[in-house]
């Protein structure tokens, strides 16, 4: 997932898709664990993008608060 993709969704849409991500992240370290996880690269990729969607929801803030005082 691309930060300019993340950049056009609302605070819900992420917020969902972080909670998805985490699902999914959670989902494939247990089956790393048990040894069936196919593409072990899909957990990189999958910690980088909860970053992503981290990181822009808290410029989001840092932005709003900047343009309150």
């Amino acid at each position: 997932m691309k930060a300019s993709e993340i950049r056009e969704m609302n605070i819900d849409e992420m917020e969902q898709k972080l909670s998805d991500l985490k699902e999914q992240l959670f989902n494939l370290s247990f089956q790393h664990e048990i040894g069936q996880l196919e593409n072990p690269q899909r957990m990189k990729e999958t910690q980088k993008d909860i970053a992503r969607i981290k990181t822009i929801i808290r410029e989001g803030e840092v932005k709003n608060r900047t343009a309150e005082e």
